[in-house]
């Protein structure tokens, strides 16, 4: 909601099947397209590109695609994304790095999400805090709560920032 008031925002739901996602952005009045991949690990260019009339592009700040959520295929393509951003949720494990590097070598933010969890999960900071800038030192890394709000302003502001470069 806190880029809401600020930018115009659409979505592209990229999942294997249902709408439950894009169900819960509409109700958040932002435009939104899903995506069933019908069972593919990845939602790829050509489904984008299909997708995009449903927008007016040149009233929208900010497109964001959403792809199957693992951390193998949707590293392999390009999608036209202006900014790869790869989500780490803390129950996920400290090791996902490691074991899926292509995923942190190709996105140039990983957001660490569900941080209000480490007293709870067994993930360590420091090690994929390590091991993703090992794999590409040119990483943003931010570390969040959603629920609890904690590190959303760092993230948001990063955001912003972006947003308004690419408007120029």
């Amino acid at each position: 909601m806190a880029l809401q008031d600020r930018y115009r925002i659409a979505v592209i739901e990229g999942d294997i099947q249902d709408t439950y996602d894009a169900d819960r952005i509409a109700a958040l009045n932002i435009p939104v397209v899903q995506i069933n991949t019908g069972g593919a690990c990845h939602i790829d260019g050509n489904m984008i590109r299909e997708a995009l009339p449903a927008f007016d592009l040149a009233v929208i700040d900010l497109l964001i695609c959403e792809n199957v959520g693992n951390l193998v295929c949707p590293a392999e393509f390009k999608i036209g994304e202006n900014t790869k951003v790869m989500i780490l949720s803390a129950p996920e494990g400290a090791d996902k790095p490691a074991k899926y590097p292509l995923i942190f070598q190709e996105s140039a933010v990983m957001v660490i999400n569900k941080i209000d969890l480490f007293p709870y999960v067994d993930f360590d900071l420091n090690k994929a805090r390590r091991d993703a800038l090992s794999i590409n030192r040119d990483l943003q890394i931010f570390e969040v709560s959603c629920k609890t709000g904690a590190g959303l302003d760092d993230w948001i502001s990063w955001l912003t920032d972006r947003i308004d470069a690419f408007k120029k």
